[in-house]
């Protein structure tokens, strides 16, 4: 079931962008200030969110290699179409630096990204919803955490050396279902596939980052399992600088040598798992409001054309940008 609600969303995603793709461009960009408006209206409370995707505060110039508006690279399309979506409604020769997929380091120039390493001095980097119908699908999790496994499960690809060293220390733990259903994975790591609904049915679900930030971490936080991660060291629209330790998610040690210990607890302790799971979905719900997701999305790009010096800034947004 879950297999098929996600491949009949991606022929819908694809076919409403192209549909969008099709029509005048004239027709968005007539309506840009009645979207600018009602993120105003939005209230405060996304402001900080804003300036946490766009942490831009001085006026800059897009390199040479900045492309306009009307000739956004196409490929890899769900890039495209997650950026067109709202840069549609700015003039079409108005230009960004882009860069598209798993971004290594920070860009040189302020660039739009789909991630960035977390920390202070990141703002080169512009965040935006980018690849978000990969990373951004929390279904509804009917099992509660005390009907779950009470095991530890994961499963995914070994891009990223950190992988290799969880698997390596919980090889041999009796409560860990664990490996890489990857053909190139060790012999003794190999596992066989398991759907996102099945490894929900574990009570504890561990999120390791790939060649970015860890895809699933956002289905399991919206879910009923208790997430186990590492501090992220990467983000993207989810804002995983955010997330706090025994808040959130429960923080694994460096070397994993505490798995035993921490399901030891939590196996004890039911009740704070099931305060982290809920400060999780709450967490989660932010991103959820699809009110709020558009009128950040279109701010992102405004103080960015705004401060490229390309947009002359309405007085009114600008005062609600900088409060």
């Amino acid at each position: 079931m879950g297999n098929l609600r996600r491949r009949a969303g991606k022929v819908f995603y694809y076919a409403r962008n192209i549909v969008r793709d099709s029509a005048p461009p004239a027709l968005f960009r007539r309506r840009l200030d009645k979207w600018l408006a009602r993120a105003v209206r939005s209230g405060p409370s996304i402001v900080e969110r804003l300036n946490y995707y766009n942490k831009l505060q001085d006026r800059f110039t897009p390199s040479a290699a900045a492309v306009s508006v009307a000739t956004l690279p196409f490929r890899p399309t769900m890039y495209y179409y997650d950026l067109k979506e709202f840069a549609r409604y700015f003039d079409g020769a108005l230009r960004l630096d882009v860069e598209y997929g798993d971004v290594r380091g920070l860009p040189p120039v302020p660039t739009i990204v789909k991630n960035r390493p977390v920390g202070a001095d990141n703002a080169n980097a512009v965040l935006f919803k980018l690849d978000k119908l990969r990373h951004f699908q929390m279904p509804a999790d009917p099992l509660r955490f005390a009907d779950k496994q009470p095991r530890i499960v994961w499963r995914g690809d070994l891009n990223n050396p950190i992988r290799l060293t969880f698997l390596d220390a919980a090889q041999g733990l009796p409560f860990c279902d664990v490996g890489s259903p990857a053909t190139h994975a060790p012999e003794r790591h190999r596992r066989p596939f398991m759907s996102v609904e099945e490894q929900k049915r574990y009570r504890y679900i561990v999120s390791l980052e790939g060649y970015d930030v860890a895809t699933n971490l956002k289905w399991i936080m919206s879910s009923n399992s208790l997430c186990l991660m590492l501090k992220p060291t990467n983000e993207i629209w989810f804002c995983e600088g955010h997330l706090k330790p025994d808040v959130h998610y429960v923080e694994l040690a460096p070397d994993f040598s505490d798995l035993s210990d921490k399901i030891a607890f939590f196996e004890r302790h039911p009740e704070q798992a099931e305060r982290i799971i809920g400060n999780a979905q709450a967490y989660c719900r932010q991103f959820q409001n699809g009110p709020t997701e558009t009128a950040l999305s279109f701010l992102v790009l405004y103080k960015y054309f705004v401060l490229s010096g390309q947009i002359e800034p309405d007085d009114k947004i600008w005062r609600f940008i900088s409060a």
